[in-house]
């Protein structure tokens, strides 16, 4: 199992530019790596943290700091939940997305393509349909769509005529490295060497849709910008291009906002080195102008 760290930690922190006193919000808690990298610039002022796994909650009361408040919700509920904290404006927000390294090294919760578990992939067990039930119940067609769409997969139609004939005939695999193996049989070429794992776009496009990360991460984004008060800034790190166009285009279509990263900041060769699951990531940054 790969301990928690955090990635792009260093950019994060020098584009959030830490107050002392300052209001901040972890949308992404995770394992609180990144959360803990903020109380350690944060003097007296305040940290809001949130997760959709309700998991992460018991990660957070370790930490017992005065200065954190956790709340289990989705970051698409942040205006909702700094409401509640009566916090009207914030100097700045973090996202960092994807899955958590929490999530993967827990077979259990079924994001690892190379552990067996049952195929769930939601980020709160509690709500939603799993991943087997949209694979049983959606058509070919929109099976297709959602490979293609939210994973980018060239082979989703094939893929999913194949799922829709599995099911009919043998069952669906319920686990996710029989899956995973089913998706493999499917697009793998004989003799040629992916890069990636032939499921790893089947299961990306799977997860998003579970959690309906995409629309998610149009709300969260807009209402923490929303939230910034001037000079406030948004700091989000993306694991693929889905995430990272979604931030892009929210940053710079947003008037309200000066974009800080003409290119997104990429891990270093050193963090590279030491935390393999960095080797996707991309930080874009932007800061709130104008009057509050």
């Amino acid at each position: 199992m790969l301990s928690h760290v955090p990635v792009l930690v260093g950019p994060a922190l020098e584009y959030l530019e830490i107050l002392p006193n300052g209001l901040y919000l972890d949308a992404t808690f995770g394992a609180g790596g990144h959360t803990r990298a903020i109380l350690e610039r944060l003097g007296d002022g305040r940290l809001i943290a949130l997760d959709a796994d309700p998991r992460a909650t018991a990660v957070a009361q370790r930490l017992a700091d005065p200065r954190l408040t956790f709340v289990h919700a989705n970051f698409r509920d942040l205006g909702r939940v700094l409401d509640r904290c009566e916090i009207p404006l914030l100097d700045g927000v973090l996202f960092d997305l994807g899955v958590s390294s929490m999530q993967l090294d827990d077979a259990e919760r079924g994001f690892s393509l190379g552990k067996p578990a049952a195929l769930d992939m939601r980020m709160d067990p509690s709500r939603g349909s799993s991943a087997y039930e949209v694979l049983s119940t959606a058509s070919e067609r929109d099976l297709a769509e959602i490979f293609f769409a939210f994973g980018e997969e060239r082979s989703a139609r094939r893929i999913a005529r194949a799922i829709v004939a599995r099911r009919a005939g043998s069952g669906l695999p319920n686990t996710t490295s029989e899956f995973a193996a089913l998706i493999s049989g499917i697009v793998q070429r004989p003799g040629k060497r992916e890069r990636l794992h032939p499921a790893t776009r089947v299961f990306q496009a799977l997860r998003i849709v579970v959690n309906d990360e995409l629309d998610a991460l149009r709300e969260g984004l807009s209402q923490a910008i929303a939230r910034l008060r001037t000079g406030g800034r948004v700091v989000a790190i993306s694991f693929h291009s889905l995430e990272d166009r979604i931030v892009k285009r929210s940053f710079r279509d947003d008037e309200r906002l000066e974009v800080l990263t003409k290119r997104p900041v990429r891990p270093d060769r050193r963090e590279l080195a030491e935390n393999r699951r960095s080797r996707s990531s991309k930080l874009r940054a932007a800061q709130r102008k104008g009057a509050d």
